[in-house]
């Protein structure tokens, strides 16, 4: 009996598909690192695993056997708009394996922009001797915008700091870790007692600009916005004022409505943001952390079809 068919399109395709061969024997494994190698041997695959974001149409194109894509990527949206990829394809996502290295990303941005370090790299790169007093994050109160499990990860790390860990979400009222919780439309409530918002909230027309000039306005002098949700989470227009006018203390931005930001982008030049590059998902372990999903998932269908799979992605209708 021939072997279902997985096509690994990832530069670390090879590894992905010599550990999953040792662990889903019912599978043959073809490993792709280019469009090109994929093309090639995509034509009887009847799974896709790759990074969603990153999966073209003309490899969705040339896939006629297609039944299920495991993006290696919490966020499928590039998937979900693309219309040549069939309903009836079911698509699954790693959601859960990013909570270390968002969360860390979220605590470096806290550190940085309290204690001005990209100040301290203009004075080294000047050579300039400059003191001032160190903020600390113990006993400040940090407020996380949505409550999924990159969120429940950030609060263990801002607990070890001791620190007070507020959220906001309409879905979960308690949650370990977490001193208190607002509803989503007393968000601006919580954003007044806060020195960070942190913003995880999944992107979707409910959150488009949940944190608005109306938030900003709420929070104190002192605080920090931080965002790696999406790019449009966040009123960028209202950013950019509320940091040229002084109203908040800074911000740090991992997301961004358009994606490379453009050089034309005024968040280059406004006073105390902290860019990064959308990287918050990234780490030097990728592979290791999205293998042992994929493997699940792949032992899974093998038993009981796509009705057995986990992290489904309901698809617009």
């Amino acid at each position: 009996m021939a072997k279902t068919q997985v096509l690994i399109f990832d530069p670390d395709a090879q590894w992905y598909c010599e550990t999953l061969a040792q662990q889903c024997p019912g599978y043959a494994f073809l490993p792709a690192v280019t469009v090109d190698e994929a093309l090639k041997v995509a034509a009887d695959a009847e799974i896709l695993c790759g990074l969603a974001p990153f999966i073209p149409v003309d490899m969705i194109q040339a896939m006629p056997k297609l039944k299920w894509v495991q993006a290696l990527t919490t966020g499928v949206d590039h998937l979900l708009h693309m219309p040549e990829l069939a309903s009836d394809v079911v698509i699954t996502n790693t959601r859960g394996m990013h909570g270390p290295q968002m969360s860390e990303l979220a605590v470096l941005m806290m550190m940085s922009l309290a204690r001005q370090f990209p100040a301290m790299i203009a004075n080294q790169q000047a050579s300039a001797w400059k003191q001032w007093p160190q903020p600390l994050l113990q006993d400040k109160t940090v407020c996380i915008v949505g409550l999924g499990v990159i969120a429940e990860a950030l609060a263990v790390r801002c607990n070890a700091f001791d620190m007070r860990v507020t959220g906001v979400s309409d879905g979960r009222s308690e949650v370990d870790g977490f001193a208190r919780i607002f509803k989503r439309n007393r968000i601006a409530e919580a954003a007044a007692e806060a020195d960070f918002l942190v913003v995880i909230v999944p992107y979707g027309p409910e959150t488009h600009h949940i944190v608005n000039a109306d938030v900003l306005k709420a929070m104190k002098q002192s605080a920090y916005l931080i965002n790696i949700a999406r790019g449009g989470c966040v009123d960028q227009d209202a950013v950019v004022d509320a940091l040229n006018s002084g109203e908040i203390a800074g911000a740090g931005l991992d997301v961004f409505n358009t994606e490379p930001l453009p050089e034309t982008s005024p968040l280059w030049t406004v006073p105390n943001l902290i860019i990064t590059p959308h990287i918050g998902g990234m780490s030097d372990c990728y592979a290791q952390q999205a293998q042992p999903i994929v493997a699940e998932n792949l032992n899974a269908y093998a038993k009981g079809g796509a009705a057995a799979l986990k992290n489904v992605i309901e698809r617009p209708s």
